[in-house]
């Protein structure tokens, strides 16, 4: 048989996938309408739903004339959700809420209107869901990403239902996505993959995040997906039996012991046997665990039980055994694993759990969350519940003052370490630590104390010395060298640590012990930060700007914040991005003519006219040209002209602030301009700059600063100063330079002066 396209494969796929019956298949809303009712029912019979009836016929009224892209009537979606919503068994008000999240989007309907109908908390989830939709998290723009995604997480810590109810759209969506674009098709599976695959992975959902896998997959690597089910369907039937054989066995041996369990056989999922084969190299022949058997049973007694006798029956395979059970994991999963040696040599996987921690690895947070009702219709608030989202409140802790998007996504996914698994060690008396992956023997030094990790000089793993930079693996036993003649930490440490903790342990350590260092320090990371977001950093440094950063921080004087910065409990970012918000709260003021249409004097006309090295217009010969006085351009400046109402074009600097802020209908009068080179011998042409310095009040500061002015030879027309209540100076000064080299070499000169903070070139 010849290789086959990948359009057979799928044709083929389709034709056999069309005998399958689920949700998707059904077109009637009427027949996914009583689907809905009969899932309600199996697990809260005497559920009252009146509610979801009412909603769905708002809904179907709502959406009445709409379509999807396949083709069927629009209310098909909102039911397909709901289904999926029960089938996690939620509350009757997340169903109403599934049924209606696209009523605001999509329709006339009102938040208002849901109020009036339904309840407060309806209209609350529906509003979440809303604007989760209007989100967008193009992997290509990370500042859009970033921000999306603090959306997403302030969504969820409102109230986690909005998530669960996002996560049922988005795999409707996913499972219909076949009707869309092949771009649009590779745009929602990479977004799905990257998102909102990870974020059931978090809340402990499998039942949605596997297929969110396979699916995203589906569209991301069409060839492998297809070429993965056509293999493994051709062996299905030789594993099915052997499958059935190990079930067989297993089941009689559990139940010679007096065990009550379900005992049943399944195939990985497409995405994870994908997964296997990418991290360990191998073709699909290479992998033999393909598939595992669950053993389900009523306690945790018959856990350990069932391993026993299980272990009786097979030979395990060395460091292949994982207990979830005694150490959960963060997503609340828990079971215990084991890799057997089965018949014909072949390795395969146990799982064994209760039907407790069966029901929470499906279904995660929506198995336990605060919301859930009770048999009498009440619904208690369960504290640990609270706990097992202690993650989301470290995200919010993180962003609640961090407006700079790229320093928040890489917390997210860097420092905060969201969508890894965890690490379990042991101290030398054998208390569990559990730590981020990645971890090292730094990171469960700070988990012990603060003291242990600062007087640390290295480590023992496993009885061995190890570096500081070993990663920890689970089961390690771990012992901290410490000495009391230790330095302290090394700023190094913090790139090498994975957990907030110890770098928050380091950083603090460093606030109180190396101040001079940290100001130094703070200030080389502002201006590299600066540096790499284009930011002039001088224009931020007005005293009134560095004093209301001061307030809201709580510092006394700007060294402190500097040092804070450099020892890190003050993110750079923050700093500068407050900065930012105060510089344009005194510049934001909108252009008008009078400003821009301003002349300067006829000297400054006849200089121009009859200069020979004057400005270049694009597209204009012979052409009055005037220099604008809000930012006063000079030679060496990037330069824009602007066409004025008949009085010729005006000359501003491309970063003036009025230019910045023309309003939309006015840009149009911009027009490429330029300097024209100066002929050989031409000199003598001088030109208008204004700056302002900004330093520590004392004696003789203005007098030491125009010394400078005199010994270069230049003319000051205009000296003002005025002093802040904390003893600031403000030095505006205004003098003619010959070119932006001789002003940039000025600045250099005035910076030296004693008590100089910065100097900044006003902007208009």
């Amino acid at each position: 048989m010849g290789t086959r396209t990948i359009s057979e494969k799928k044709e083929e796929i389709r034709k056999a996938d069309a005998s399958l019956k689920n949700m998707d298949d059904f077109t009637s809303p009427a027949v996914l309408y009583q689907e809905l009712i009969n899932s309600v029912k199996k697990y809260h019979p005497s559920a009252d739903i009146s509610m979801i009836q009412k909603a769905y016929k708002i809904a179907h009224d709502a959406h009445e004339g709409q379509c999807r892209k396949s083709g069927e009537p629009y209310i098909i979606h909102p039911l397909c959700v709901a289904i999926i919503l029960a089938d996690l068994e939620m509350d009757k008000e997340t169903i109403v809420a599934g049924l209606l999240h696209d009523v605001v989007e999509d329709t006339v309907m009102t938040s208002e209107e849901i109020v009036q109908e339904f309840s407060a908390e309806v209209a609350l989830l529906v509003d979440g869901v809303t604007k989760l939709g209007q989100l967008s998290y193009s992997s290509d723009k990370v500042e859009e990403q970033a921000e999306n995604l603090r959306k997403m997480f302030l969504a969820m810590a409102k109230d986690i239902r909005v998530i669960l109810i996002k996560l049922a759209d988005r795999l409707h969506n996913m499972r219909t996505l076949k009707y869309m674009r092949p771009e649009k098709q590779k745009e929602k599976a990479q977004e799905t993959m990257d998102i909102y695959a990870p974020i059931a992975q978090r809340l402990g959902i499998s039942k949605i995040k596997v297929e969110l896998d396979d699916l995203s997959l589906k569209y991301l690597e069409p060839e492998v997906y297809y070429d993965l089910v056509e293999k493994i369907s051709l062996r299905k039937s030789a594993r099915e039996e052997y499958v059935q054989g190990i079930v067989g066995e297993v089941s009689s041996h559990i139940e010679e012991a007096e065990i009550k369990a379900q005992i049943y056989g399944r195939v990985k999922h497409f995405f994870s046997i994908y997964k296997k084969m990418v991290n360990q190299d191998k073709t699909l022949e290479q992998i033999y665990d393909l598939f595992a058997v669950r053993i389900v049973v009523d306690s945790v007694k018959d856990c350990y039980a069932a391993l026993g006798v299980i272990h009786e029956m097979y030979k395990p395979i060395p460091g292949r055994f994982k207990d979830y059970i005694a150490m959960p994991k963060q997503n609340m999963y828990q079971s215990l694993h084991t890799t057997l040696i089965g018949p014909n040599g072949q390795p395969f996987e146990i799982q064994i759990r209760t039907f407790d921690m069966h029901r929470t690895a499906e279904y995660g947070i929506a198995a336990h969350w605060k919301y859930k009702e009770s048999s009498d219709g009440k619904k208690p608030v369960a504290q640990q519940e609270e706990e097992k989202l202690s993650w989301l409140r470290q995200i919010l802790e993180w962003q609640r003052d961090m407006s700079d998007n790229r320093e928040f996504l890489s917390l997210l996914k860097s420092d905060l370490d969201l969508f890894a698994e965890n690490v379990y060690c042991f101290t030398p008396a054998g208390d569990v630590k559990n730590l981020p992956n990645g971890s090292t023997p730094i990171d469960f030094a700070y988990s012990i104390h603060s003291a242990v990790g600062n007087k640390m000089i290295g480590a023992r793993v496993n009885g061995k010395l190890v570096t500081i930079d070993y990663v920890l693996q689970n089961g390690d036993r771990i012992e901290i060298l410490t000495s009391q003649n230790s330095k302290g930490p090394s700023r190094d440490w913090l790139n090498i640590v994975k957990s907030t903790q110890a770098k928050n342990k380091i950083n603090q350590w460093f606030k109180h012990e190396r101040k001079e260092d940290n100001i130094i320090k703070g200030k080389e990371l502002l201006a590299a930060y600066c540096k790499t977001k284009n930011i002039v950093l001088s224009s931020l440094m007005k005293p009134a700007y560095l004093e209301k950063i001061m307030r809201k921080y709580g510092f006394r004087d700007w060294d402190s914040t500097l040092a804070a910065i450099g020892h890190g409990g003050l993110k750079e970012g923050q700093v500068v991005n407050r900065l930012l918000e105060e510089y344009e709260k005194e510049h934001k003021k909108e252009i008008t003519d009078e400003e821009i249409l301003e002349a300067v004097d006829s000297k400054d006309r006849i200089r121009v006219a009859k200069s020979k090295s004057g400005i270049v217009v694009k597209g204009i010969h012979d052409v009055a040209v005037r220099f604008s006085k809000c930012c006063s351009p000079i030679p060496g400046d990037e330069i824009v002209g602007f066409v004025t109402r008949g009085r010729g074009v005006s000359i501003h600097r491309t970063d003036c602030v009025n230019v910045i802020n023309l309003a939309d209908a006015d840009r149009v009068r911009l027009i490429d301009a330029e300097w024209q080179a100066s002929p050989a011998g031409k000199t003598g042409e001088l030109y208008t700059a204004e700056i302002k310095v900004y330093g520590y009040n004392r004696t003789g500061l203005l007098v030491d600063i125009m010394k400078i002015f005199t010994e270069r030879k230049i003319d000051v027309s205009s000296a003002n100063s005025t002093t802040s209540k904390q003893g600031t100076a403000t030095i505006s000064l205004t003098f003619d330079v010959p070119s932006r080299e001789e002003l940039n070499h000025l600045i250099g000169k005035v910076r030296q002066v004693e008590s100089v903070i910065d100097i900044e070139r006003t902007t208009g």
